[in-house]
C-alpha cells in the first residue's frame, strides 16, 4: 500500500475501478472498523489481509498531514469490499473478544 492510497477516502459503498486478469471491474468498499489514527487502522487492515481479505486503511488527508489521532480528522478507517464485510466483521469480533490486558499481568508479579 502506498502512502497516497492510504489517505484516499473510501466512503461506504463507494465504487472504485480496478483491473485484474478479468479486465476492468467496479469494487464497492465498506468501512468495517475505525481506529485512533492511521497506524492502528493499518494494523487492523494487515490482520484482515493475513486472513485473505482485501483491506484498505486510510485517514482524512488533513489529519494525516498534521499527525492527528483524535477527533474526526484523526480517525483511521478500515474498508473492505462489500462481499467481504461479514467475514471481516467476524474476524474483528473474534479479536475483540480476546482479553489482551497486559496491565493486569504486571500488577500480579
Amino acid at each position: 500500500m502506498t502512502a497516497a492510497s492510504a489517505s484516499m477516502p473510501l466512503d461506504d459503498d463507494e465504487p472504485t475501478t480496478g483491473t485484474g486478469s478479468g479486465g476492468p471491474h467496479s469494487v464497492n468498499w465498506k468501512v468495517v472498523a475505525e481506529a485512533p489514527g492511521l497506524l492502528p487502522a493499518r494494523i487492523i487492515a494487515d490482520r484482515l489481509q493475513a486472513e485473505g481479505i482485501p483491506a484498505h486503511a486510510w485517514q482524512e488527508s488533513v489529519g494525516q498531514a498534521y499527525g492527528m489521532v483524535y477527533g474526526p480528522l484523526g480517525t483511521g478507517f478500515v474498508s473492505v469490499p462489500t462481499e467481504y464485510v461479514d467475514a471481516a466483521r467476524e474476524i474483528l469480533a473474534e479479536a475483540a473478544e480476546m482479553d489482551l490486558d497486559f496491565d493486569d499481568d504486571d500488577e500480579e508479579r
